[in-house]
């Protein structure tokens, strides 16, 4: 007949998950004004040939936006699966083993997304 403090003392801090939830949070708020200027950028430029995309790349704004928009995409996407293996997978090693997966390949693929904008924007090295 413990109260319910006194069955949670002992079982790890809860500053952490806060912290998790306050970051799921600020990247959908900031995920929704990218994802909206996205969507109606490529309905705008929508049929373009290859060198205008590339010369809206180019531009400062839809670069650094875009680039934005996977940093965000992927840092979300990265908490989003680690609560849902957090919650779903009970074994510890594989719970540890599928974080640090989703993790990595999502930083590489934020990375390569980056590199690919940039490599665009800058245009051919040639």
């Amino acid at each position: 007949m413990r109260s319910p403090l006194g069955r949670a003392v002992g079982l790890g801090s809860a500053k952490e998950g806060v912290e998790h939830w306050w970051a799921q949070r600020l990247t959908a708020i900031a995920l929704v004004p990218l994802s909206l200027w996205f969507v109606s950028a490529i309905i705008g430029i929508a049929g373009a040939d290859l060198e205008t995309m590339q010369n809206w790349i180019g531009l400062p704004l839809p670069a650094i936006l875009l680039v934005l928009l996977l940093i965000a995409t992927f840092y979300h996407l990265s908490l989003g699966l680690q609560v849902v293996i957090e919650d779903y997978v009970h074994t510890d090693l594989a719970k540890l083993g599928l974080i640090i997966i989703v993790r990595l390949l999502s930083f590489g693929f934020a990375v390569a997304g980056v590199f690919a904008v940039v490599s665009i924007a800058l245009g051919p090295t040639s």
